[in-house]
């Protein structure tokens, strides 16, 4: 354990200054140090129920998930913000540009799967990575996954925007 005292602090033990406290990791070359922030139960939760550190998915589902909402949010700057946002065919556009992106993506990904990446890190939130992104299969597995969720999220979007009209009316009462 390290203390690291802050230097106007003058030794005082009731200064909270004096409580700053950071613990070396696994490896301290690796810069993997306990902080307050990412050894607090609470950020390490959150971190383990992402997708990509969630114990007991396959790799198919963990991409379709990130798929999925990767999609959903990419829809939208792609549609509102577009060259094309002030037409009448922008959520098509904006559709049509976000399956183009999920595909480039797809594709890089099962490049880095071909690239015979490392294992997964461990690391202070992440104490027990997941045996998925161990091996080519399953990175293209999950590769598959990002596709076919990014693909109906960005559907998604795009059913929701164009018939907002009609969610509006149900709950006008109309």
């Amino acid at each position: 354990m390290q203390v690291l005292k802050h230097p106007e602090a003058n030794n005082n033990p009731k200064d909270p200054r004096n409580r700053e406290v950071v613990f070396p990791g696994y490896d301290i070359q690796d810069g993997n140090l306990a902080t307050p922030i990412n050894s607090s139960p609470i950020v390490r939760a959150y971190i383990n129920a992402l997708p990509a550190y969630r114990a007991g998915l396959s790799p198919l589902r963990r991409g379709l998930e990130v798929g999925m909402a990767h999609g959903y949010w990419i829809f939208g700057p792609f549609a509102k913000l577009g060259p094309l946002r002030d037409t009448d065919i922008a959520n098509l556009a904006g559709l049509l540009s976000t399956i183009g992106l999920i595909v480039i993506s797809t594709l890089t990904l099962s490049l880095y799967a071909s690239s015979n990446p490392p294992g997964p890190t461990v690391t202070i939130t992440t104490p027990n990575p997941p045996d998925t992104f161990q091996s080519e299969h399953g990175w293209n597995e999950y590769a598959s996954g990002f596709l076919i969720g990014g693909m109906g999220g960005a559907a998604l979007a795009y059913f929701l925007l164009n018939n907002i009209a009609l969610f509006k009316n149900f709950t006008s009462g109309l």
